[in-house]
């Protein structure tokens, strides 16, 4: 598959997790919202990543992505944001392993904090 078309599959799949979550937010399911951000986010990094240099790393580390991002044209401002709120994507990027094997429970206060990040990361390409 010519890579162009698994960077629109995985942005058209980070769309959906997106849009799935704020459902999820508006129906008071705050566990179920970060860990919905937490796919939308990293299929969004995934596939800026593919974009720009043509494929990424096989993990799931949020926090990895973006640690590559401060070394590429175009990307820094993704790096720079992560540097400037570096409690939520911990936050986010704990979720994963939360949601599975942690009786971790999200209250509406921080759902609500990292949906508004993951909103910022996922329209990043629109303003660049």
């Amino acid at each position: 598959m010519p890579h162009m078309d698994e960077v629109n599959i995985l942005r058209r799949r980070a769309y959906a997790f997106l849009r799935i979550a704020e459902t999820s937010f508006n129906n008071g399911d705050y566990d179920l919202t970060v860990f919905l951000c937490e796919q939308a986010v990293q299929l969004y990094l995934k596939s800026l990543l593919l974009e720009e240099i043509g494929d990424y790393p096989r993990t799931r580390s949020i926090t990895h992505f973006l640690q590559l991002f401060q070394k590429l044209k175009g990307l820094e401002d993704l790096y720079k944001l992560y540097q400037e709120r570096r409690d939520e994507f911990t936050v986010l990027e704990d979720s994963y392993i939360a949601s599975r094997y942690l009786p971790k429970e999200y209250s509406r206060e921080e759902a609500e904090k990292i949906l508004n990040l993951a909103r910022e990361v996922l329209k990043y390409r629109a303003l660049h």
